[in-house]
């Protein structure tokens, strides 16, 4: 999760606050969550009714927000004010002249979603120096499965690579959705630690036949049928399966058999090191067992080289080229 994020968070548990917060950028994810906190978490309930003031960007002039923010407090020692959809106001840089004499009681939010505020404003220097500014940047297709992993870490439910590839597959960038499922599944297997394909198939949908971490799974277990079948889908079907999001599960699953073979056989501890659940250690082992190192590293370097072609490195290949070159080189690789 983001520090910045993390931080603010915290500050606002802690009690420790500054005059004023600016939040811009693209991720509504984030901006939803603080402006949420700042809503909830800052006053009590009976505080809240007189000293939690919204106030619209579309509705409001940058006089109103500063007549509002010095405004003193009733029956409290703070007041919140938020300016949600702070884009819209069509004089938003006039409160510069608030922020460099803000009031000490009055803790105000500007929520400016879907774009950066213009970083030149004299507002912004003004909240990077007196208050707390966080940008909350879109986050890059191919780091979503990564965020997966780390949003699964904070709420205790273990989401292994190959499980995140495949809700980033077919999530897509919406964090919201992807927390939402998430969240869906372990309403309805609160006793679970560790989030499964098997889960993903009963509780959110994803068909188990064309799944995007399956498809590395058949090439190293050699189901050559299997393996056919979903090839055809995915090339028929370039959005099911973006070709980074399949280099990267190839490459996951082969780290995993790579770090498999070097710790041997021992079922009980490649499940504990590994964290991985029964179906996916089956299919592990006998991948390690079809799979002598050499060749591991060579698919490695053949991933590597696909990397770069994707993103239009020594290559003009379309994916759906690029995703037949890939696994036929890699099957090639792999042996019979």
């Amino acid at each position: 999760m983001n520090k910045d994020f993390q931080a603010i968070l915290q500050s606002v548990k802690e009690k420790k606050f500054t005059p004023v917060y600016l939040i811009d950028g693209e991720e509504v994810y984030y901006t939803d969550i603080l402006t949420k906190c700042f809503e909830e978490q800052i006053l009590t309930e009976s505080e809240r009714d007189f000293n939690l003031l919204v106030l619209y960007g579309k509705d409001v002039s940058s006089v109103d927000v500063i007549n509002t923010c010095h405004r003193l407090p009733m029956f409290a020692p703070k007041q919140v004010v938020i300016i949600k959809d702070a884009a819209q106001m069509k004089d938003l840089k006039e409160l510069a002249a608030y922020v460099e004499h803000a009031n000490p009681s009055t803790i105000l939010l500007i929520e400016h979603r879907f774009k950066k505020v213009d970083g030149k404003l004299k507002l912004v220097k003004l909240v990077k120096d007196k208050g707390y500014y966080f940008t909350a940047e879109k986050i890059k297709e191919e780091d979503i499965p990564g965020w997966i992993e780390r949003y699964g870490t904070s709420i205790g439910f273990h989401v292994a690579m190959p499980e995140a590839q495949l809700l980033a597959g077919y999530l897509g960038d919406d964090l919201q959705k992807i927390v939402n499922e998430i969240d869906k599944v372990r309403i309805n297997v609160p006793e679970e630690k560790q989030l499964t394909s098997k889960m993903i198939q009963t509780y959110i949908g994803i068909n188990r036949e064309y799944n995007l971490f399956e498809f590395p799974v058949m090439l190293t277990t050699k189901n050559k049928d299997k393996l056919y079948k979903m090839l055809t889908h995915f090339v028929d079907n370039p959005k099911a399966a973006p070709m980074p999001l399949i280099v990267g599960a190839m490459y996951a699953h082969l780290n995993t058999v790579y770090q498999a073979q070097a710790l041997g056989n021992n079922e009980k501890e490649l499940m504990s090191v590994l964290r991985l659940y029964k179906d996916r250690l089956r299919d592990t082992v006998i991948a390690a067992r079809n799979l002598p190192s050499p060749k591991i590293e060579m698919c490695f370097d053949i991933l590597a080289d696909y990397s770069a072609k994707i993103v239009g490195v020594n290559s003009t290949a379309d994916d759906r080229a690029l995703l037949k070159e890939l696994v036929a080189k890699m099957e090639l690789t792999i042996g019979a």
